[in-house]
C-alpha cells in the first residue's frame, strides 16, 4: 500500500474524541468530574482543530519534505516574479504598453493580497491534504490555461485566476517545510527555511529569464512555470502532509466578511500597483477604488466588531501590542523596497537589462540563504530586538552607499551594498514572525488568523505601498532636479554650446543640415540631463531610506531601554527591610 493511500485512510479514520490509548496521559482529578457530566460522543464543535501530532521521519524524508516545499514556494514566486522583473521584454511581444502590462500584475494581486486568510479556514475544515491536492491542481490548469491566451482582455482575466491559484501555494510551501522540522525546531530553523524559500524566486527570475526569453519569449517563461506546477503535483501526491482532525470552522458570515476584506485589499493592492503610473492627482477615477476600499473596510470592521466568534478580532488588532508590532514591519518593510525599487529600478534606468545584472541577483540570492542559515543559527527567545537592531543598521549602511551612486554606477559597485540589505531582510522576518505568532497563540489558536491579517497587511500591502512611494519619491526628485538643471543651461554658456556642438557633429554623417545638427544635439542633450537628474533622484531615495533606518534604530532603542528601566534606574521606592 503506497504512503498516501495509508495517511488517506488514516485521515479518514480521525475522529475527534478523547485519547483511551496507552500512551495517553491520566486525566487529572478537577477534569474529571467534567467528562463524566459530559457525552462522550458530542463532543462541542471546536473552534479551531488541534494540531496534528508530530511523525517523526528519518533524514531523507526530512530533506524530501524540505525541497518539497521550497520548490512549492519557488512554483508561486516565479509565477509574478516572471512578470514583475520582465515588464519591458513582456510588453512589445504580447503588443502593450507598460501600464497595460502593469495592470496584469494588479489583476494578479488583488485576490492574492487576502485570499491566505479564507485557505486557513479551508484548509482547516476539508482536511489538509485535499487542499494541497486541489490547490496544486487548479495551479496547473491556470498555468496550462496561459497557452491559449490571445488577447489583452483575456490575459488579465487569467492573471486573476492565477493569483487566486497562487495564494494556497504560499501556504503550502510554508506547511511542507514545517511538516519535517521537529516542534522545538520549528519556530527557528523551520520559519527561517521557509521565509528564506519564499524570498529565493526574485533573484532567481532575474537569473534564467534573459535566457528563456531568448528561447521562446514569453511563451518560455509559461513552460517553465506549468513544469514545475507539475513537479510541485507530483511531490504533493508521493509526500502527504500530516493532517489534523477536520473541524467546522466556516460560517455563512465568514465568508461575507471576507468578501468585504478581500474587496478593500483588493482595491488598495491595486491602486498602489497603478496609481503612480496614471499619477495619483492627475486621474479621476483613482478615487473610485480607494473610497470602495474605504468603505468595505468599514463595512468588514462594523461586521466583526458585533460577533461573537469572529473572523478577525479588530480589537486586538488595535491594541496597543499589536498596533506597535504592526508598525515596526510596516517601517521594515517600506526600507527594503530600496532592493526592488531603489536599486533595481536605478541600474535598468541607467540602461542595465537583466543579463548584465545577473551577478547582482546572485549576489542578493547568496545574501538571502546566507541570512536564513545565520538567523536559524542565532535566533532564540529575547534577542528580537538585538537581531532587528543589526537588520535596521546593515539596510541603513547599504543604503547609505547606493546613495553616492552615478550615471556611471554600474551592479559591480552595488554588491556590498545590496549583500547587506538582502542580508537585512532575512534576519528581520523570522524573529518578527515569531514574536507575533508567541502573541497569537497566546490568546487562543483563533488568534491565528487575525495575526495573518497583520503579517498580509505588512508584507503584501506594504510592498505595494513600500514600491509606490519610492516611484512617487523619485519622480518628484527628478522633476526637480531637471528642472534645477536646466536653468543652469543656458546656449549663450559657451560650454553649453560646445557640448551642443559635440553632439549634434555626431550625426554629421546621416545629417547634412546644420539645423537638424543642431536640434539632435539639443534633444541627446536633454536625455543625458534627465538621466543625470533620475540619478540624483535616486539617490535622494537611497539617504531617506538610510535615515529612515537610522529613526527605525533609534526607536527600537529607546524602546528596549524604556522596557528595561529597571536595569538602568535606581528604585525610587526600595521596599522596606524585613525584620
Amino acid at each position: 500500500m503506497s504512503p498516501r493511500e495509508v495517511a488517506a485512510r488514516q485521515e479518514d479514520a480521525v475522529i475527534i474524541r478523547p485519547d483511551f490509548s496507552g500512551h495517553a496521559k491520566p486525566a487529572e482529578p478537577a477534569r474529571l468530574s467534567e467528562t463524566q457530566s459530559e457525552p462522550v460522543a458530542a463532543p462541542a464543535s471546536p473552534v479551531a482543530p488541534a494540531p496534528a501530532a508530530f511523525v517523526p521521519k528519518s533524514p531523507a524524508m526530512t530533506v524530501a519534505y524540505i525541497v518539497a516545499g521550497t520548490l512549492i514556494a519557488l512554483t508561486q514566486g516565479l509565477g509574478l516574479s516572471f512578470i514583475s522583473t520582465n515588464l519591458q521584454q513582456i510588453a512589445g511581444p504580447m503588443s502593450l504598453t507598460q501600464v497595460e502590462t502593469t495592470w496584469l500584475m494588479a489583476a494578479y494581486l488583488f485576490p492574492n493580497a487576502s485570499l491566505t486568510l479564507l485557505l486557513f479556514k479551508v484548509r482547516a475544515q476539508y482536511g489538509l491534504r485535499n487542499f494541497a491536492e486541489v490547490a496544486v491542481v487548479a495551479y496547473v490548469l491556470v498555468c496550462l490555461a496561459h497557452f491559449w491566451v490571445d488577447s489583452y482582455h483575456s490575459a488579465l482575466v487569467l492573471r486573476f485566476f492565477a493569483g487566486v491559484a497562487a495564494a494556497p501555494m504560499t501556504s503550502l510551501g510554508f506547511l511542507y517545510i514545517l511538516e519535517a522540522i521537529p516542534p522545538a525546531r520549528k519556530m527557528n530553523i523551520g520559519l527561517c527555511i521557509a521565509l528564506t524559500a519564499l524570498a529565493i524566486p526574485a533573484p532567481i527570475t532575474g537569473l534564467i529569464s534573459p535566457t528563456l526569453l531568448d528561447l521562446g519569449d514569453y511563451h518560455a517563461l509559461y513552460v517553465v512555470e506549468m513544469g514545475l506546477a507539475m513537479v510541485s503535483l507530483g511531490l504533493v501526491y508521493l509526500l502527504p502532509l500530516n493532517s489534523p482532525p477536520r473541524a467546522k470552522v466556516i460560517s455563512s458570515l465568514d465568508v461575507v466578511s471576507y468578501i468585504f476584506l478581500a474587496i478593500a485589499l483588493g482595491c488598495f493592492a491595486v491602486v498602489l500597483t497603478v496609481g503612480r503610473l496614471y499619477w495619483w492627482t492627475a486621474t479621476d477615477w483613482l478615487a473610485l477604488p480607494i473610497i470602495a476600499g474605504i468603505i468595505a473596510s468599514a463595512i468588514f470592521a462594523m461586521i466583526e466588531l458585533n460577533r461573537r466568534n469572529h473572523l478577525v478580532d479588530i480589537r486586538w488588532l488595535t491594541s496597543r501590542e499589536i498596533l506597535h508590532f504592526t508598525g515596526a514591519l510596516l517601517v521594515f518593510r517600506i526600507a527594503l523596497s530600496e532592493q526592488s525599487s531603489g536599486a533595481i529600478n536605478f541600474l535598468r534606468n541607467a540602461g542595465m537589462l537583466n543579463e548584465q545584472m545577473a551577478g547582482l541577483y546572485w549576489v542578493i540570492l547568496a545574501g538571502s540563504i546566507v541570512s536564513g542559515i545565520v538567523c536559524a543559527a542565532i535566533m532564540k527567545p529575547g534577542r528580537a530586538s538585538a537581531i532587528h537592531a543589526v537588520s535596521l543598521l546593515f539596510v541603513a549602511i547599504g543604503s547609505y552607499m547606493d546613495s553616492r551612486s552615478t550615471t556611471l554606477t554600474r551592479p559591480e559597485q552595488m554588491y556590498v551594498s545590496q549583500f547587506l540589505v538582502s542580508f537585512a531582510s532575512g534576519l528581520f522576518l523570522p524573529p518578527a514572525l515569531a514574536v507575533g505568532m508567541g502573541a497569537a497563540l497566546k490568546r487562543g489558536p483563533s488568534y491565528i488568523l487575525s495575526f495573518i491579517v497583520v503579517f498580509l497587511a505588512t508584507q503584501k500591502i506594504g510592498g505595494y505601498l513600500g514600491s509606490a512611494l519610492y516611484g512617487t519619491f523619485v519622480q518628484w526628485r527628478e522633476q526637480f532636479h531637471s528642472f534645477r538643471l536646466v536653468s543652469q543651461l543656458t546656449s549663450t554658456d559657451p560650454l553649453v554650446a560646445a557640448r551642443l556642438k559635440q553632439l549634434g557633429g555626431a550625426y554629421g554623417k546621416v545629417l547634412t543640415d546644420p539645423n537638424q545638427q543642431t536640434v539632435q544635439g539639443t534633444a541627446l542633450l536633454a536625455r543625458q540631463v534627465q538621466q543625470q537628474a533620475y540619478a540624483l533622484a535616486y539617490n535622494d531615495s537611497f539617504l531617506l531610506t538610510a535615515y529612515l533606518s537610522l529613526a527605525a534604530f533609534g526607536c527600537l532603542c529607546v524602546h528596549v531601554a524604556w522596557r528595561n528601566r529597571e536595569h538602568f534606574l535606581p528604585n525610587s521606592n526600595p521596599m522596606p527591610a524585613a525584620a
